[in-house]
């Protein structure tokens, strides 16, 4: 079955392009204009990524990340998102809320699908890697669980391929530079990339509660998770 993709641009040019490349890829898509709207398709029928342009008439991009993100359906569900703005500051709020990559406008279309492509791979689960375990934490690759004191922590993808490249690695430090690589599949670190590992370490952290002190903080290199 062809994976399904929700498109939420409010430009028509922008969305029918996005739309073009993708089906020519072998995707099926879906699309909406608006913030509202692109809640209700994503609720009715869940889709497998969603392409999500920031500025959004009726909600806002960062809104429509946020409450994706805060309801069970859709929480996992990985985000690309598309800003046309300059300021780093609207793309690092979007990391925070959850999202999974950004695409900053005017962007190639060919970019924009094997970015698609590249964060559907590192969501999708790896059937024959071994389940990790430290103290009341567990992490099953398999099933794409995480559990705490035996409670499912709801993760995005994103934050359980980084808590995954965290504990397969455990009392190794891991630059940023290689999480950028294993997680995101950056080639290279730049500052709003260095800073989106720190963000998502945060958000780890956050949601993990007493057992996010394991992830250990390397000044200046990166991030170290204790086992013991």
């Amino acid at each position: 079955m062809r994976q399904e993709i929700l498109v939420v641009d409010d430009e028509p040019d922008i969305r029918n392009l996005v739309v073009l490349h993708l089906e020519r890829d072998g995707f099926r898509c879906r699309t909406a204009s608006n913030g509202p709207d692109a809640l209700r398709e994503a609720r009715a029928a869940v889709p497998d990524l969603v392409v999500l342009d920031l500025m959004l008439p009726g909600l806002d991009g960062l809104e429509v990340c946020r409450r994706l993100r805060s309801e069970a359906a859709t929480a996992a569900v990985p985000i690309i998102m598309l800003t046309a703005k300059a300021d780093e500051v609207d793309r690092v709020v979007g990391l925070e809320l959850g999202a999974d990559d950004y695409v900053v406008k005017p962007f190639s279309p060919k970019e924009l699908v094997a970015r698609v492509r590249a964060v559907l791979r590192r969501a999708r689960p790896t059937d024959d890697a071994r389940p990790l375990a430290a103290g009341p934490l567990a992490l099953d690759p398999a099933r794409h669980v995480v559990t705490l004191h035996g409670a499912s922590v709801a993760l995005t993808p994103k934050e359980f391929d980084l808590l995954h490249a965290l504990m397969e690695s455990a009392g190794r430090v891991l630059t940023r530079e290689y999480l950028l690589n294993r997680v995101w599949g950056y080639a290279r670190a730049d500052e709003i990339e260095s800073r989106t590992v720190d963000v998502h370490v945060r958000r780890l952290r956050a949601k993990l509660g007493d057992a996010g002190t394991r992830i250990a903080t390397v000044k200046t290199v990166g991030y170290r998770f204790e086992a013991d």
